[in-house]
């Protein structure tokens, strides 16, 4: 790997001469291949018991992740259709296990695309709360939606909109905030070369910049006592522990705190996270050891760098927010009563009748706490439950993916090396089996949802939807 001259004068002068020669053996080395647990669905001990992957091994900062062998292609396993993992580098798993959450937090993911981060973190919120998933780009934006969706996220509002309208609309609204900020990818270079020249064309600067005017946003949308994580995956002390010491020079109401959990320091040391480094800067702060840093050649997986900060406590008082518009009771259709009132929800979970929005036909459940929307661009609010057409009720993929094989009355239940999965996938016709009963059906594999076929004189209809089938 040829990498510019400036780029190496400065990790040599950061590291050391040792320290930088074992970076660059580093480099030569293959990427790690890992994956993280859909703990939304099914928990580690259950995965150890399903995976079919026998060359898989913990990461060790990482409670649901696991490095794979490249020959395994989880990617091309029906349990991936199902959500129940995510392709994941094992360091860019790290900002979203840090990151406090707890069981109704609202959060936000304001640069969230394609949504490895955001995933981990409506996993966190185990359905309860308010995540919202944010990117400014519409096209990265969705495939935001559609891992969420995958992952069985029911509690997620996708937007894509700039950070200063979002901190205008949403002021001191969120519990917890993550901000994995554009950068200039330093500590990708191994995993994407081709990064190189993006690196040659922008330097780290103009990402700096972009940084700048993002994490003032971010913090206004932060409540008192709320906490924001601060991500990056390159080595620039510019973007990294200078770009904290911004956050703490232009925001009194800001602090910074220790990202590593308290009492885990030695554990983290163990597994190679590195501290911030005040001599790398400009002007040192003593703080910065309070940040993390990762690097190839201390552990396996690609650079990156974290920070928490803390809004301190104060007199506050958020603008309050309307809420988005509910159907009435009344103008909820039969066949959608009649579609929810069969589920048979698993305790602390349900559809709120009172909570639905129904626009041009499709019903979205929205989550509590959900603000009013008009004027943001809006890809999903809530879950979406599916289509009303002319007395009929179409359930839709997203209302499959975020239910659980016990919930649903009619359930096809197919094992992962049944050629029919395949079929189901590739949104191909299947032969109708004794013992499916006709109407709307669940089709899973090994009990895990993959979505929805209708069972009508005996014929089977696939309603997979056809921009997620298997190629």
């Amino acid at each position: 790997m040829k990498l510019p001259q400036t780029y190496e004068d400065r990790m040599r002068a950061m590291l050391g001469d040792e320290d930088f020669a074992a970076y660059v053996a580093s480099l030569e080395r293959p990427s790690s291949h890992a994956l993280r647990v859909n703990t939304l669905k099914l928990d580690t001990a259950e995965w150890e018991t399903l995976s079919p992957f026998t060359t898989m091994r913990r990461v060790p900062w990482i409670d649901n992740g696991y490095y794979y062998d490249d020959t395994d292609a989880p990617s091309k396993h029906p349990y991936y259709y199902a959500g129940l993992y995510y392709l994941q580098e094992p360091s860019a798993m790290t900002p979203a296990s840090l990151l406090p959450i707890e069981p109704g937090d609202r959060v936000l993911d304001l640069c969230a695309a394609p949504g490895g981060k955001s995933t981990e973190l409506a996993a966190k919120l185990k359905g309860t709360g308010l995540l919202v998933a944010n990117d400014i780009s519409a096209t990265r934006a969705k495939a935001l939606l559609k891992n969420l969706e995958l992952f069985g996220a029911v509690n997620a509002l996708v937007i894509s909109e700039m950070s200063d309208r979002l901190a205008k609309r949403l002021p001191g609204f969120f519990d917890k905030i993550l901000v994995d900020a554009p950068c200039s990818g330093e500590g990708m270079f191994r995993k994407q070369p081709t990064i190189i020249k993006n690196w040659e064309q922008y330097g780290t600067s103009y990402y700096n910049k972009l940084q700048r005017e993002i994490l003032p946003c971010a913090f206004a949308m932060l409540k008192p006592g709320g906490m924001l994580l601060y991500s990056t995956c390159t080595f620039s002390a510019e973007e990294d522990e200078e770009t904290v010491q911004f956050v703490l020079s232009t925001m009194p109401d800001v602090e910074l705190v220790s990202v590593i959990p308290a009492g885990r320091e030695a554990d983290y040391a163990s597994y190679g996270f590195d501290h911030g480094h005040p001599e790398w800067m400009s002007e040192p702060d003593p703080q910065v050891v309070k940040c993390a840093r990762l690097f190839p050649h201390r552990l396996d997986g690609e650079g990156h760098f974290v920070a928490l900060f803390r809004k301190k406590d104060s007199d506050y008082a958020p603008i309050p927010l309307m809420e988005t518009a509910f159907c009435k009771a009344k103008e909820v259709p039969s066949e959608v009563k009649d579609a929810v009132w069969e589920i048979n929800f698993r305790e602390g979970r349900k559809v709120d009748l009172s909570r639905l929005r129904i626009s041009e036909g499709k019903v979205y459940s929205i989550p509590e706490g959900m603000p009013a929307l008009q004027g943001l661009r809006v890809l999903r609010s809530g879950w979406f439950l599916g289509e009303a057409k002319k007395g009929r009720f179409e359930p839709s993929q997203a209302f499959a993916m975020g239910l659980y094989k016990d919930e649903y009355p009619n359930v096809i239940d197919l094992a992962p090396d049944d050629e029919d999965v395949l079929r189901y996938l590739k949104c191909e016709t299947l032969e109708v089996r004794e013992g499916m009963r006709e109407g709307n059906a669940l089709v899973c594999v090994a009990g895990q949802p993959l979505g929805f076929a209708r069972i009508k004189g005996g014929q089977f209809k696939n309603r997979y939807l056809p921009g997620w089938r298997m190629m």
